[in-house]
């Protein structure tokens, strides 16, 4: 039987390119390159969150908080601009379609930190849309090119947050601008010197009414109180820096702040005293602070349970801060008010203001879906130590009528305690307790507000006819 001859084979050649596995060639889906680019996505997208508080905190920033949401922006793109550059560099899976969210937020960043409030309202609606695109090109651009575990466990979840942005983003800039249709501002704006206040006055006669709103408040929320008022004298509301229809202001809005931009915005809007001075909450602080500089103008004043003021012993215990000196708080209370541009605020405003006149209450929603009053407000209670060290400087109300309004509920003895000391600034002063309402039921619910309202009156009679208070 005869054998076959063998059959000469020939090894085989591995093909080029890149499926081949080879040792001079491995596998863009092997164990190493999945390894080396999940550490270039982490490692990006870490930079550019420290780059984005880094340009956060540079000196050379506002703390406003369209020129905070452009550092952010800046610093953001950064982070995408390292992924598409060190991933081309150093990998095999090369994500070049991260080269275009580091084009959009870094444009974005530049033009709102250069341009701040100017830019922020041009870009509003464009934004939204143009993010919700990019989150399209993102999630295809990732699927198609990157094949690591860092996919799905890093870049989607920031890719989804991204998504939620864009949505939330047009949701705020809708309702904005409803509201700015719905809710034309009543009243002038008047420059205070650098920024323009809101200030709205109606009725007629003296001693004119001017109404202080509580911490996070606008004029809107004595909506029951002004009309009250405005039927028996002149009464004016306003809306301090950042709220309602004013402009967001660069200094620290602290008792004496608020007191001198007030002073200036009377006078300026031809509004002659004498005034009796009505202040809720925080506003009970700066109406003290307001009689204390300038007692001359000042004929009477009413404290809707006011916030408590340091001890008259040491007033003045906080340093002042300098102009133009850094601001971390601001910055960090800007960097927080980025939340109401992407919707968050909005929702959370329908739970507020609901025993308001629904007009009022439905302007005092809207201003607390903004950015700038959400930036105001934390601003506020930062400078809570100093207003109410400010505050303790009036030590003498030199007989003037004075009426101390006290909430009954959830006030504890020490709280009663201030509010008495408070009556005994004037030997013409009442302290009423109101059992059953609470600290914002003295101005926002009806029946309230009318007992506020009667005390504001009295001491209005009172000054007319300078007789004492009627007990």
């Amino acid at each position: 039987m005869e054998s076959s001859p063998p059959v000469a084979t020939t090894p085989r050649t591995p093909l080029p390119g890149p499926l081949s596995s080879s040792p001079n060639h491995p596998s863009p889906h092997g164990p190493g390159a999945r390894w080396r680019i999940a550490w270039i996505v982490t490692g990006s997208l870490a930079a550019g969150l420290l780059a984005a508080l880094v340009l956060v905190a540079a000196p050379f920033l506002r703390a406003r908080e369209s020129e905070i949401t452009g550092a952010v922006l800046c610093g953001f793109g950064l982070g995408w601009a390292l992924l598409a550059v060190l991933s081309v560099r150093f990998s095999d899976q090369p994500q070049r379609w991260a080269a275009a969210p580091a084009l959009f937020m870094g444009v974005a960043g530049i033009l709102l930190v250069s341009f701040g409030s100017v830019a922020d309202a041009a870009l509003n609606w464009v934004w939204p849309p143009a993010l919700l695109a990019l989150v399209i090109w993102m999630v295809i651009g990732a699927r198609r090119r990157l094949h690591s575990r860092s996919r799905g466990w890093l870049l989607y979840p920031v890719i989804a947050v991204l998504a939620l942005a864009s949505i939330g983003g047009a949701y705020q800039t809708i309702g904005a601008a409803a509201d700015a249709r719905a809710y034309r501002m009543p009243g002038q704006l008047i420059d205070v010197g650098g920024y323009s206040l809101h200030l709205n006055c109606t009725g007629s006669g003296s001693p004119t009414v001017v109404l202080q709103p509580g911490a996070g408040e606008m004029s809107s929320n004595h909506g029951w109180i002004a009309s009250a008022i405005a039927s028996n004298t002149r009464v004016c509301v306003y809306d301090r820096a950042g709220r309602g229809w004013s402009e967001p202001a660069d200094n620290a809005q602290d008792a004496t702040q608020i007191a001198a931009d007030l002073h200036t915005l009377l006078h300026r809007g031809n509004v002659p005293g004498p005034y009796v001075l009505a202040g809720h909450s925080f506003g009970g602080l700066y109406v003290l602070t307001f009689a204390a500089r300038y007692p001359d103008e000042v004929a009477g004043m009413v404290l809707m349970d006011s916030t408590d003021r340091a001890s008259a012993a040491s007033p003045g215990a906080t340093s002042p801060v300098a102009p133009g000196s850094y601001d971390l708080l601001g910055r960090v209370s800007a960097l927080i008010s980025i939340s109401a541009r992407v919707g968050l605020a909005r929702l959370y405003a329908p739970l507020e203001a609901g025993s308001l006149p629904p007009r009022s209450r439905d302007e005092v929603r809207a201003n607390i879906a903004t950015p700038d009053s959400m930036g105001s407000t934390i601003d506020e209670y930062v400078q809570a130590n100093k207003s109410m060290e400010e505050a303790a400087a009036l030590r003498d109300f030199a007989g003037k009528p004075l009426v101390v309004l006290t909430a009954g509920v959830g006030n504890s003895s020490k709280h009663q305690a201030s509010q008495n000391e408070l009556s005994d600034l004037s030997t013409n002063s009442i302290h009423k307790t109101i059992d059953w309402a609470s600290h914002e039921a003295v101005i926002a619910d009806k029946d309230g507000a009318a007992i506020t309202s009667q005390a504001i009156l009295d001491v209005v009679s009172s000054v007319r006819s300078t007789a004492s208070l009627p007990q």
